[in-house]
């Protein structure tokens, strides 16, 4: 008779990132300083490869399409946190939480299977030089992008779906700024161990197959660096190979361990701050990481603002 008089929860309140009225308008005027510099970045990143014939190679396919899963990533999270931010009730329906879950899990999962393809372009470039053209043909350049986004449509579904036979009726309080998918297990009247158990199953064979791919792949870049004989062809390779780990080691490192570290009372301010770095801060970084020092990107660039 209890579990029949239980009322479901349809609607959720989110905590966000502070509970003190005096921080709210200031973090909302931060963070929306980041998210129309993060939309710049990526979507002008996207527009300069687009615009300029000289980055129409496969290398800056790979890029407009990374800075384009970046994109959605950041808005898939920040515009409602901004909502939520100057919003009393700070509410978000059932629908809305598994949307946004599909949403930012698709664009993070395409992200791996991205960096994937990058760092394959970068071994087949260097290693490979001679052979380049036939290894990275327009065609392969394609599919490789296509199958990265399909992987990336299809992968949260698993997850989406399983939410579904959840059912929350203890408390509709998300103690975070968006609806993260670990926090939904705790307020859970539904075991959630089949969910937890294929989210963990999923989330480690997805970031160690693709962390460990792009690792191999870059040891043999890293060999084959270390044998060029001129340093200006070493210096080249090396600028370029470095944007790109910095932005795997960004990545990979908050993504381990939000989802694939053993479970031993996670501490909500850090799992904040962790997930702030991922969906709010790489996004923001990674067009400016790849091109700052990029010599055709900041000449495309000079190129557009004289036009």
């Amino acid at each position: 008779m209890m579990e029949a008089n239980k009322t479901l929860v349809i609607e959720f309140v989110l905590t966000g990132l502070t509970d003190l009225p005096g921080l709210q308008v200031p973090l909302f005027l931060v963070f929306l300083v980041i998210y129309l510099t993060t939309m710049a970045g990526n979507l002008g990143l996207i527009l300069l490869i687009w615009k300029d014939p000289r980055l129409h190679t496969p290398m800056y396919s790979f890029l407009g399409s990374l800075a384009f899963a970046d994109a959605c990533s950041s808005s898939s999270v920040t515009p409602k946190m901004l909502a939520n931010t100057l919003d009393k009730n700070q509410t978000m329906s059932l629908f809305e939480c598994m949307a946004q879950n599909y949403f930012f899990g698709s664009s993070a999962t395409t992200e791996c299977f991205l960096l994937v393809v990058m760092a394959y372009d970068r071994y087949a470039a260097i290693c490979r030089p001679l052979l380049y053209p036939v290894m990275m043909s327009n065609r392969l350049c394609t599919w490789l992008i296509s199958a990265s986004y399909t992987i990336g449509f299809l992968h949260p579904m698993i997850h989406v779906g399983l939410l579904f036979r959840l059912s929350f009726c203890r408390s509709n309080i998300i103690h975070h700024f968006y609806c993260e998918i670990l926090p939904l297990f705790t307020i859970s009247c539904t075991d959630p161990s089949i969910n937890a158990l294929v989210l963990f199953i999923f989330a480690s064979f997805i970031q160690a197959f693709t962390f460990i791919t792009i690792m191999v792949s870059y040891t043999f870049v890293l060999f084959a660096i270390l044998r060029k004989k001129s340093e200006k062809s070493r210096s080249k390779a090396f600028s370029t190979c470095s944007a790109h780990l910095l932005s795997v080691s960004l990545f990979y490192g908050t993504l381990f361990f939000m989802y694939v570290r053993p479970g031993s009372g996670p501490d909500q301010y850090q799992d904040k701050m962790y997930s702030l770095f991922y969906t709010i801060i790489i996004p923001l970084l990674n067009p400016f990481i790849y091109s700052l020092r990029n010599k055709e990107v900041l000449g495309a660039f000079r190129k557009l603002i004289k036009k």
